[in-house]
């Protein structure tokens, strides 16, 4: 096989979507407060922070106290965004997430971004690979990855709307934009992007990683396989109808995340098929280690979630 070719489409960054989305939503809502943990260049929270300083705090490097406060604005009526890389989102403050956050489902929303291994050469210390299955766990929490800066926006602003904990994950590198402007967005969503009544294979993937199912999926199908691609950018709660019925479409299921393969998309996937509709999955995505320092495109390379390494573990899984 050829190298699968990606096509020229236009990229953007989600964090760089969500700094531009919260000033819309603080010039919509003065009740929309931001915190951030000294990275607020790195989170595209200063723009928020430039334009409504007297609504922005930087709490410096002590996550679990920003954690502690945003609760407490929370209690006060406010709806708090937190942001910080999500290694220093999630794994530093977990126990003030859990206790004063998701148990008393306050409205505070952790949006993080430097997600998973295309952080890059930072290295293992600083790459979240166990975020979606920490929080998870967590009663009330709600848990949305845009696929793209169209999908980041909308599901910012769904965030905003919805009572309660919300958790989006975000990337560092600028990506391709795969939705336009009609995309809508609602907790609990899946799209199917690819589609065939009756499929060999079922790719369910989520953030960065849907791109690169969808270039593999393009390929499968030249070649005359039918496949199915689904966007699960809603983790939890997760389309439980759409996945049933995608897996009784299809021979096999894979899930496609930038993210431990225990406890993600992955997880949540066998979970949910084991109880619904027991079929066999595939799961691609960091296999039980630890990241690695690189260039992102290097890591993707290394630990196989390139379409292109993709499309070999599928032709060889279903020859």
């Amino acid at each position: 096989m050829g190298k699968v070719e990606k096509k020229k489409l236009e990229m953007q960054a989600t964090r760089d979507a969500y700094g531009k989305t919260l000033v819309e939503l603080g010039t919509e809502n003065h009740n929309i407060v931001v915190m951030d943990a000294d990275l607020s260049a790195s989170t595209r929270t200063e723009l928020f922070a430039k334009k409504f300083p007297e609504r922005f705090f930087n709490m410096g490097i002590a996550e679990a106290n920003m954690i502690g406060y945003a609760a407490g604005m929370a209690l006060s009526g406010k709806i708090v965004f937190v942001s910080t890389f999500a290694i220093f989102a999630t794994l530093r403050p977990f126990e003030q997430i859990r206790n004063a956050v998701a148990a008393q489902n306050l409205n505070v929303k952790i949006a993080a971004t430097h997600a998973g291994i295309s952080v890059g050469e930072d290295g293992l210390s600083h790459q979240a690979i166990e975020d979606v299955a920490i929080l998870r766990s967590l009663p009330n929490m709600h848990i949305f990855i845009p696929a793209d800066s169209v999908s980041a926006v909308k599901i910012v602003k769904e965030a905003a709307r919805i009572n309660g904990p919300v958790y989006i994950r975000m990337s560092r590198p600028k990506t391709p934009i795969i939705y336009d402007e009609t995309y809508e967005f609602n907790a609990g969503q899946a799209n199917i992007l690819i589609d065939a009544p009756e499929a060999r294979v079922a790719m369910l993937a989520t953030g960065n990683m849907v791109y690169e199912a969808m270039v593999c999926g393009e390929k499968l199908r030249s070649e005359g396989i039918p496949v199915i691609v689904v966007d699960v950018s809603s983790i939890k709660p997760i389309n439980k109808e759409l996945i049933v019925s995608v897996a009784k479409r299809a021979r096999l299921v894979v899930t496609l995340e930038e993210h431990t393969i225990v406890g993600g998309l992955g997880g949540a996937v066998c979970e949910l098929l084991s109880e619904e509709y027991p079929t066999k999955v595939m799961r691609i995505g960091i296999n039980d280690v630890f990241g690695e320092s690189g260039t992102p495109s290097a890591l993707f390379q290394h630990f196989g979630l390139t379409a292109e390494h993709i499309y070999r573990k599928l032709i060889k899984e279903l020859r």
